[in-house]
């Protein structure tokens, strides 16, 4: 058959009258051996998107096939490192290829002459079925592999187990009998990354993220296994916002994919998360992180894999009972590399030229999170955190309207306050999450029994405070009743006390849900009894010049995180203040 390349347009190459390739087979395109997946087959073409630069690339020159789809190695070495959106690690090819990514470059995505020392669970004469861990091994300090039986093998009796010691990824670990056929286990296997790793069942999601962010866990919470999308236009603090969540929940492992995004921030990433200290353990942070850099300036459709390879990553650790958060910054950019493809396709597009398969799209990559049983017989999570960047902070456009389709909880910043910096700017009023419900009995057990009556009320008074600005707009606020001028100064506590969070003050960096529910409490106290003062006909201005509402926006500064006793304090300086009043 002739299988040399007949047109190039970009990154899709296309090549005549050739029947040797399968519908996503992941191919070696040109003398380079550039990395490529077929995307189209038919009598007369066969189309081929290559992850990788093509210029130089010329007419008649040969593809290869793999006889397999495009799939990532798992094993130990994936944490702590960094890829780029076809998992080949950057930090090898700089030693390697220098400062610049090399086209062909075959470097293994986990370092095969690094070793392990290995601990072999099971002995000869066991039986194993797929996913069950057969061996550990310390990855970093914080992360320990456990290895585990390819979900391709159903059922298996162990006919040689290694002794513990200290093993290459590819050395041979176990040697198992499946049916007759004897096949050796390694440290590593290959998966897929178009398909979603099996689980033996997927469990009610009932648990929130911790992040200690106030405005997310308090009043936009999202659920551990649960999904979550961040959209916000141009310097309203998406990075910003999954930097703080990454660095403070209580997901096990984090895997940021950074999808499009400008070079210069992508590297601001990289040397930050280098340099961040995990507050749990006081290790590096990248101890328990996998990055995935593919900048605006890498090719298009390495951008469009990248975000597979990330939810690969994760289900991976997920089998083996971790919790994983997935950063995807941003799933705008990996949408415009589906437009920029589909376009060189000469496919028909949709709306605001997307090919009409973006909603499948964004739903095959979001329905991949959740809460599962795994196949070793442990509970493990993807949790899915897309930042979404419409142009102008247009949310009605299509990538952002079809996410919304697909999540939970939406966290819309706002860029009026972001130029106010009031961060994080996630707009109160637009953002919603319907997982709340689902954490009734945690919260009760957790936090506290009166946690959801707290955060309606305080919901309710930042709704009532939008209803009466609009009023405060046209005439001004001297003309409001008294009862709603509270309703004003409580809100602005709620606003500038406690939604508004400082990321470099060692208090109000992470706050315990605790301290949470112990700042909306009191809050909430002033709150009733200025109403209370106000019929007993105390003058409104004598209640604010107290200057408690004043006290209750610095307490989040004032009140260290080991110091909950000091709100009582606090409460009762409101009930002997406010009651004293005449």
């Amino acid at each position: 058959m002739n299988n040399t390349i007949y047109a190039i347009n970009g990154p899709v190459i296309k090549l005549r009258a050739t029947k040797d390739f399968a519908m996503r087979e992941m191919v070696y395109v040109g003398t380079k051996h550039l990395i490529g997946e077929v995307i189209g087959v038919n009598d007369k073409f066969t189309t081929i998107q290559v992850y990788e630069n093509t210029a130089g690339l010329k007419i008649g020159e040969e593809v290869e096939g793999t006889g397999g789809p495009m799939s990532v190695t798992l094993g130990p070495g994936i944490i702590s490192a960094i890829f780029d959106g076809i998992a080949r690690p950057l930090t090898d090819m700089r030693k390697t290829d220098g400062v610049y990514v090399t086209e062909g470059s075959d470097i293994p995505t986990i370092d095969p002459e690094r070793e392990f020392d290995v601990k072999v669970l099971v002995k000869e004469g066991d039986e194993l079925s797929a996913g069950q861990i057969y061996a550990e091994c310390r990855e970093t300090a914080l992360i320990v592999n456990r290895v585990m039986v390819p979900p391709g093998i159903r059922s298996c009796t162990v006919t040689y187990a290694a002794p513990d010691g200290s093993y290459k990824v590819n050395d041979t670990i176990l040697k198992v009998d499946a049916n007759g056929e004897e096949i050796p286990l390694t440290l590593c296997q290959k998966w897929p990354i178009r398909t979603p790793r099996p689980v033996a069942n997927r469990i009610t999601i009932n648990t929130p993220l911790i992040t200690g962010q106030r405005i997310l866990d308090s009043i936009v919470p999202v659920a551990k296994g649960g999904t979550a999308a961040i959209p916000g236009g141009f310097g309203t603090g998406k990075t910003m916002t999954q930097h703080q969540i990454a660095k403070w929940c209580d997901a096990d492992i984090i895997v940021y994919i950074g999808c499009g995004e400008r070079g210069n921030e992508m590297t601001q990433v990289l040397e930050e998360f280098s340099e961040l200290i995990d507050p749990k353990s006081g290790k590096h942070l990248t101890d328990r992180t996998v990055l995935i850099a593919n900048t605006s300036n890498m090719p298009v459709a390495a951008r469009e894999a990248s975000i597979y390879t990330g939810i690969t990553i994760a289900e991976y650790y997920r089998d083996m009972g971790y919790d994983i958060a997935i950063m995807a910054d941003s799933t705008s950019r990996w949408a415009e590399a589906l437009r920029e493809i589909s376009g060189r396709l000469e496919e028909m597009p949709a709306e605001e030229g997307y090919p009409a398969y973006l909603p499948s799209r964004l739903a095959e990559f979001y329905e991949r999170a959740g809460n599962c049983n795994v196949l070793s017989g442990k509970r493990g999570s993807v949790t899915v955190i897309g930042a979404v960047s419409p142009a102008g902070s247009d949310f009605s456009e299509p990538v952002t309207q079809n996410t919304k389709r697909f999540v939970r909880c939406f966290m819309a910043l706002d860029k009026q306050l972001a130029y106010a910096r009031h961060y994080p700017a996630i707009n109160w009023l637009t953002s919603y999450s319907e997982y709340i419900l689902d954490f009734e009995e945690y919260y009760r057990k957790n936090v506290g029994e009166d946690f959801l009556d707290v955060r309606q009320e305080i919901c309710n008074i930042l709704i009532e405070e939008n209803k009466l600005m609009e009023i405060v707009k046209l005439i001004g606020s001297d003309v409001l009743p008294d009862d709603q001028k509270i309703v004003l100064e409580t809100a602005k506590v709620v606003r500038v006390g406690f939604l508004q969070q400082n990321a470099f003050h060692k208090d109000d960096t992470y706050v315990p849900m605790s301290k949470q529910l112990l700042m909306m409490r009191v809050i909430l106290r002033l709150y009733h009894a200025s109403v209370d003062a106000l019929k007993r006909d105390v003058a409104v201005t004598d209640i604010i010049g107290t200057g408690l509402f004043d006290k209750l926006i610095k307490m989040k500064y004032d009140i260290p995180n080991d110091k909950p006793e000091m709100f009582d304090e606090y409460s009762r300086e409101i009930d002997v203040t406010i009651g004293a009043l005449k």
